[in-house]
């Protein structure tokens, strides 16, 4: 399953598994000057690894 969304800075969205557990993703930061750059901030409980992409 995909989910492909906008979101504006201070925007939110959370994934919660089936225990009730989440993680809130929030749009912290973008920048104009770079059509493609998005900064986000993960909250997640300490049994979820977090890792960026290009470090897999």
């Amino acid at each position: 399953m995909a989910l492909t969304l906008g979101r504006k800075p201070g925007e939110k969205l959370y994934i919660v598994d089936k225990n009730g557990k989440e993680i809130e993703i929030e749009v912290v930061k973008t920048d104009a000057k770079l059509d493609n750059y998005l900064r986000l901030r993960v909250n997640a409980p300490k049994e979820y690894k977090i890792s960026r992409g290009e470090l897999r």
